[in-house]
């Protein structure tokens, strides 16, 4: 039994990992914390989502130094479902005190700290762990999953869109001088669990947001190794990511090729092929999987791939689990 403890378990992610820790029979959830400045410390995290009162009952315990003697005494593993200034501020500690790290915010997805400065808004203090960390991509990254102590967890853009390209650029089947164009919509979870005008129903539209200066354009096109332009928009419902990307191959390329490319998830627990049918994302909603669906014009040279995920699940915390269940060598429950 590995015990795991969550900080900031109040926000959608952190709850969302709580489940599925609780209903893992290998994983010994052993406390879920918050900020000391947090409205929600002293709740139950069943009072903040009473769908968990039949399967989490704990308390959210306000972060200080004994909270972390109690983690460091009775833990193999922490979740930080926090802010990405906070991990990075706390990650180091924990590592030093021997816990293994799955860090579901941006704060160790790239190896060079520029693009946290530029992106994320703030100097980055520790290269030496940039360098430690693994992006923890789950299908691609498995060997790497096992042997590091701080996994970067991606973010939920990312998974979708590296899920379908990656099979293309592993087999350098994408032409190198025409950009791959990723437009993706996700539900309103994924902006977070504080209200605000942007993530209100009363005022979601379905929008484009952050366009050509998104910060997973970099995450995407670092770990895809080629440059991508990528348009997030918002949409008006609870969880789900669908991205709809279109892509030139290069000459010669054909649909067997394709197919066989893609065949590299043909044992993937979480990767599901679709054929023709096309992803909704009420087919992925609530659940850890990520579907996938593509269609080839030979006469043009051009894909159209559809990518869809849970926000929540396979694009966070369900990522977190699948990263937590390779590095400790556990099978799925």
């Amino acid at each position: 039994m590995i015990n795991i403890a969550i900080i900031g378990a109040s926000g959608y992610t952190g709850a969302q990992m709580c489940q599925l820790i609780e209903q893992h029979d290998q994983l010994n959830l052993t406390g879920i914390y918050v900020s000391e400045n947090s409205l929600d410390k002293g709740k139950n995290i069943s009072e903040l989502y009473p769908h968990l009162s039949h399967e989490v009952s704990a308390t959210l315990t306000p972060l200080t130094d004994k909270s972390f003697s109690d983690i460091y005494a009775n833990n193999q593993a922490v979740v930080l479902a926090t802010s990405h200034d906070v991990s990075h501020d706390i990650a180091p500690q924990l590592l030093a005190a021997g816990l293994s790290v799955f860090d579901l915010s941006g704060a160790f997805r790239f190896k060079d700290g520029k693009y946290i400065s530029q992106y994320y808004g703030f100097e980055h203090q520790h290269p030496q762990l940039l360098e430690q960390a693994e992006y923890g991509l789950a299908e691609w990254s498995s060997e790497q999953i096992k042997s590091s102590k701080l996994i970067a967890v991606p973010g939920c853009y990312p998974t979708a869109s590296l899920l379908a390209l990656k099979p293309l650029q592993a087999a350098r089947f994408l032409d190198e001088k025409q950009w791959p164009v990723i437009n993706a919509v996700s539900g309103v979870t994924g902006a977070g669990r504080k209200a605000s005008m942007t993530n209100s129903f009363c005022e979601v539209s379905l929008t484009p947001y952050g366009v050509l200066g998104h910060r997973h354009q970099p995450e995407i096109a670092t770990q895809l190794g080629a440059q991508v332009i990528f348009t997030p928009h918002l949409g008006n419902f609870k969880r789900g990511i669908l991205a709809t990307i279109t892509a030139k191959l290069k000459v010669g390329v054909t649909q067997q090729d394709i197919a066989n490319a893609f065949d590299c998830y043909r044992d993937s627990t979480h990767v599901r092929l679709r054929g023709d049918v096309w992803p909704k994302i009420d087919d992925v909603a609530n659940t850890p999987y990520c579907d996938i669906a593509w269609k080839y014009d030979a006469a043009s040279g051009h894909i159209v791939i559809a990518s869809a995920i849970d926000n929540l699940l396979k694009g966070a915390a369900g990522q977190g689990l699948q990263c937590i269940e390779i590095h400790f060598g556990l099978g799925a429950n």
